[in-house]
C-alpha cells in the first residue's frame, strides 16, 4: 500500500466525521493544543517570541 492510499483514507476519514460539531470542536482544540506544543518546543519560534516579549517590557518603559 503507498503513502497516497494511506493518506486518501486518512482523507475520507476524517471528512466523515467532521460532518459532526463535536468532533469538529475536538479537532479544533487538538490543533490548538499542537500548536502551541509546537511552538514551545522549536527553538527558533521560541526565540522570536522571547524577543517580542522583551521588546515590548522595553518599550513600555
Amino acid at each position: 500500500m503507498s503513502l497516497i492510499d494511506l493518506v486518501l483514507y486518512g482523507v475520507v476519514l476524517v471528512s466523515g466525521f467532521l460532518h459532526s460539531p463535536f468532533v469538529l470542536v475536538i479537532f479544533a482544540g487538538l490543533g490548538a493544543y499542537l500548536g502551541k506544543v509546537a511552538v514551545e518546543t522549536i527553538p527558533f519560534t521560541r526565540r522570536i517570541i522571547e524577543r517580542r516579549e522583551a521588546a515590548a517590557r522595553e518599550g513600555s518603559r
